[in-house]
């Protein structure tokens, strides 16, 4: 029998828009992270004075990390809300960037077992930041549409190989300490104000696919991008990100609105649990392609 009492879930490492979330009740998997000393918990979209604060840390110096979702986070998250009968359908940080998909399914045998007349359906997203946005506010719709939790899902998981994330950065060095580039190359690049171009892969993994000198060349490479692999048939909002640079994020949006004045742009400040990995001033187009 399809199963058609659920609530969508999602981790927060992905970027959606706050109003949209609370209008359609998108609820989180909670992520901890750190500024310096300083350690926090990260339950939903965080409020714009927290981002600033968080970005500014950066600035200064600041140390930034994140930590991983265990399996026994799941189960305690899970457990109320499965205890009643309702099922979960959960979209996760790419399985090629994070253990968190993997924690996931490790607590789905768990859970179940527990509560048999409930599901939890973890979907390896091969996303992060405005991609799962993209996907959630997809989900959201199905379930809208009426979709089971089973259509849903299998829709959710054709769709994750056709979400495209263009970004670039500003300072190489927090992808050297991802072990993405060599300190050699960070060094040099950030002497030369080289802005790395990266995608997330078929595959869910994070790869370099160009670089240019400067945010405006870059920028520009980035629409390319967009406009190189959009689905002009697709009714899905593309996502603008960028993590505490509105100057930069309002120059993409403005050169997409002038490009396309029918698209539906969604505005974000980057999750501090990806901008701990990609520092302050990062920014990114995310949207279904072809």
């Amino acid at each position: 029998m399809a199963i058609q009492n659920y609530v969508i879930y999602m981790d927060v490492s992905g970027d959606i828009d706050p109003l949209y979330a609370r209008e359609n009740n998108v609820r989180f998997i909670p992520m901890d992270y750190s500024l310096g000393n300083e350690m926090r918990k990260c339950e939903a979209m965080e409020p714009k004075d927290i981002l600033k604060k968080f970005y500014d840390g950066q600035r200064g110096g600041e140390l930034t990390k994140t930590t991983q979702i265990s399996p026994y986070m799941y189960e305690s998250y899970m457990d109320t809300i499965m205890a009643d009968g309702t099922s979960v359908l959960y979209l996760s940080l790419s399985s090629g960037l994070s253990s968190t998909f993997s924690s996931a399914c490790i607590a789905r045998s768990a859970l179940e077992e527990k509560h048999p007349d409930a599901k939890f359906i973890p979907i390896d997203t091969l996303a992060a930041t405005g991609g799962m946005g993209v996907l959630c506010e997809r989900a959201v719709n199905n379930k809208k549409k009426g979709m089971s939790l089973e259509e849903n899902a299998e829709d959710i998981m054709a769709a994750t190989h056709r979400i495209r994330h263009w970004f670039l950065v500003q300072d190489l060095m927090y992808l050297r300490r991802g072990g993405r580039i060599g300190t050699a190359t960070a060094a040099i690049g950030t002497m030369l104000n080289v802005k790395p171009i990266l995608k997330i892969d078929v595959d869910g993994t994070l790869v370099t696919i160009n670089k240019k000198r400067g945010n405006k060349q870059a920028v520009l490479d980035l629409i390319a991008n967009y406009e190189n692999s959009r689905d002009p048939e697709s009714t899905e909002p593309v996502y603008v990100i960028d993590a505490d640079d509105e100057e930069i994020g309002n120059s993409i949006e403005i050169a997409l609105i002038e490009k396309y004045p029918g698209i539906k742009i969604r505005r974000c400040t980057l999750s501090p649990i990806i901008g701990a990995h990609t520092g302050p001033g990062m920014a990114a187009i995310c949207h279904l392609g072809k």
